[in-house]
């Protein structure tokens, strides 16, 4: 009523006869209008047409009419989930001007460390009206799909989570406000590396810069992985909610109620398909730029040390991959310093599935330092080279394989 603030609130008293339906029109303007729905329905009328104009193209290789309703109703609702997402830390901690200091306490709670946070940006939302908050690992899956009806919108995405008021200066990536120091799986190179595959499918032209600007922040990522969750420095990763599992024995982003740590199966074959991702990358940048051959080479040995790590845990001939039952399992390793595999049957276990990659052989031909030090891996360290399939065995088309699992263990 006395016409300030930021938020309002419309009540609606409406009777809707059995079989009808009521429409409720509404414009928010800042200046009073004199016709205010004048063209209103012309309006709608124009952006539905707009709209089925849209997707008549982008669907029409469709043929059928109730998989192109589906596949748009999915699409309007990830567009629907975008929101304008605020969150200033270092505000939140020290209160609002003119308002009671909060307790001195919250200094000492969650999201301490990211001062350096201020969110003022629109994002995809898992939920805008439900998870009303980014979550980092949802918005990399996010983007894949919005990459079809808005390539630059995901790429900007991507990029955005990256940059320094997201970022942590360690090189985390924001998990969720609940708790921004949570760690949930590495999926942001294998969604940047997606959704530029797919914008240069749809627009006809690959965005090469958008791939290597955003290369560069996740070499602090991966960084920070290596340096914060690898704690005996071998290649093994523990620590935080890594699975797709969201119940499990443990909550794996708290303390151990043993003591000890979990050498994690999915951490460690996540952070193998990590290497991957960022090998690919580089690849794919080498191609224009020849000294990313030294990046694709250093996260394909990256690649070769964790796939012997899993095999040979802190030398102690242990095993994440159980040849008995034929599948991963995590590992306890308790503060006595035994190694106590937890033979729980779980999606950790198909987690090392996830961790493959192709190499084509023009590619290869196209750059020849890479080439040369995987050559020289399959001559002087078989030992590494024989634990990750069959990759110097020509497939099809002398295409070359490389994942964590060997050919008897795919079967």
């Amino acid at each position: 009523p006395a016409h300030t603030g930021s938020k309002a609130a419309l009540h609606y008293h409406l009777d809707v006869p059995a079989g009808e339906a009521v429409e409720v029109r509404l414009r928010l303007s800042p200046q009073k209008q004199r016709r205010p729905f004048q063209k209103f329905a012309e309006m709608f009328s124009r952006r539905i047409a707009e709209a089925d104009e849209f997707y008549e193209d982008l669907q029409r290789g469709m043929v059928d009419a109730d998989a192109r309703n589906v596949q748009r109703q999915a699409f309007a609702g990830m567009l629907w989930s975008k929101q304008f997402y605020y969150f200033d830390v270092t505000q939140w901690l020290e209160g609002d001007p003119a308002q009671p200091n909060p307790p001195p306490e919250r200094w000492q709670g969650r999201n301490r460390e990211w001062l350096h946070l201020n969110n003022a940006d629109i994002i995809s939302m898992p939920d805008k009206w439900e998870y009303p908050w980014y979550a980092a690992w949802d918005l990399a899956f996010h983007c894949l799909p919005l990459a079809v009806v808005d390539g630059a919108f995901a790429k900007e995405q991507l990029v955005l989570l990256t940059r320094e008021w997201y970022m942590h200066p360690n090189g985390q990536l924001p998990a969720y406000e609940w708790s921004f120091s949570d760690v949930n799986p590495p999926v942001h190179a294998w969604a940047a590396w997606r959704v530029y595959k797919i914008d240069a499918r749809m627009n006809g032209k690959a965005d090469i810069a958008f791939l290597e600007r955003v290369f560069h922040k996740l070499l602090l990522n991966f960084t920070w992985w290596v340096n914060r969750k690898d704690a005996g420095g071998n290649n093994i990763f523990q620590g935080g909610f890594l699975g797709l599992d969201n119940i499990g024995v443990f909550d794996r982003s708290a303390e151990l109620p043993t003591g000890g740590h979990l050498e994690q199966a999915d951490g460690t074959s996540w952070m193998a398909m990590y290497c991957l991702n960022m090998m690919r990358i580089a690849i794919e940048l080498a191609l224009e730029k020849p000294i990313y051959q030294d990046m694709a080479t250093k996260f394909f040995e990256h690649f070769l040390y964790i796939a012997a790590a899993m095999t040979n845990i802190g030398g102690n001939e242990v095993n994440l991959w159980d040849d008995e039952d034929k599948f991963y399992y995590d590992v306890l390793n308790t503060p006595q310093g035994h190694l106590i595999p937890l033979k729980i049957r779980s999606l950790i276990g198909l987690i090392p599935l996830f961790a493959v990659e192709i190499l084509e052989p023009e590619t290869l031909d196209k750059l020849p330092e890479f080439k040369a030090r995987l050559e020289w891996f399959l001559n002087y360290r078989p030992d590494l080279t024989e634990l990750i399939s069959r990759w110097n065995e020509p497939g099809a088309g002398e295409r070359r394989l490389l994942s964590l699992l060997r050919g008897h263990r795919m079967k």
